[in-house]
Formats: C-alpha cells, structure tokens, sequence
C-alpha cells in the first residue's frame, strides 16, 4: 500500500467532512431561527434566507480543497505516488480548512441566529447584518487559501 496517497486522501477526505459538518450545524441552527420567525412575519423569507446561507460556505471550501487533492494526485488518470512525507505534507495542508471551517460555520451560525432575530424586530438592519457574518467568514477565506495553495503549490513526482 502507497501511504503517501493515503495520507493525502485521508486528508482530503477529513476537509470536506469536518467542514461540511460545521457548515450543516451552522445552516441547521440558523434554519431553525428563520423558521421561527418566518411563522410570524412569512414576508421576512428572503433576508432569512440569505442569513441562513451564509454557513453553508465553509462546506463548499472544503469540498473544493478536497477536489483539488484529487486534482494533484490525478485520481482520474494515472495516479502520482506519494512519499509518505508528501503525503502528510498535504494532508496538513488540507487541516486548515477543516478546523476552521468547523469551527467558523458554527460560529457564522450563531451569529447568523443574532443576525435574523435583529430583522425580525428591524427589518432594514439587514445592512448592518451581513457585514457581521462577513467578518466571521473571513477566517475561513484565509483558511481555504492556505489550503489550497499548499496542496496545488506542493510538488510531487
């Protein structure tokens, strides 16, 4: 067995499943706030839902990190062998994401849930909403580069 490869898919593999979890709990809790206020105020479905979406972005970034592995490795074609130390290099590289994306698709959740309570007393705060979820998500854009440039600059043979 290649323990190189392995290594690096497992890591693959860990980055879109840790950040997809984080981003289903965050969509999850924050749908449950959308919920509750939509059984009040139905008209306040469109600013709910862009609140409720934004979690749901640390998932994509983990899948793309993971597409991106497989990418490298050529899963597709004629597969490239890996060091057990290359290996390890990525699947490093792919831990990233998937703690912070964990932990910030939560974290965006909650605030997510602020966020909707707020337009569910003011309306035309959605302004003032989105650029606290914004604030959050930026640690997850600045996981997901450093992810993706370690795995695509890595260089394997």
């Amino acid at each position: 067995m290649n323990w190189g490869n392995f290594y690096a898919i497992m890591g693959a593999a860990i980055a879109v499943i840790v950040s997809g979890i984080g981003s289903a709990i965050g969509v999850g809790r924050a749908g449950q706030a959308s919920a509750a206020l939509l059984g009040k105020q139905p008209d306040k479905f469109g600013n709910t839902m862009i609140l409720q979406v934004m979690p749901s972005t640390q998932g994509l970034y983990g899948f793309v990190v993971a597409f991106m592995t497989m990418i490298k490795l050529n899963v597709f074609g004629e597969m490239a062998v890996l060091t057990a130390a290359q290996g390890w290099i990525i699947f490093a590289f792919c831990m990233p994401i998937a703690i912070v994306g964990l932990v910030s698709a939560i974290m965006q959740g909650n605030v997510a849930i602020g966020c909707i309570n707020l337009i569910g007393k003011q309306e035309k705060q959605l302004g003032h909403a989105i650029p606290m979820l914004v604030l959050v998500e930026i640690f997850a854009i600045f996981a997901f580069i450093v992810s993706i440039l370690g795995v695509m600059l890595l260089e394997i043979g």
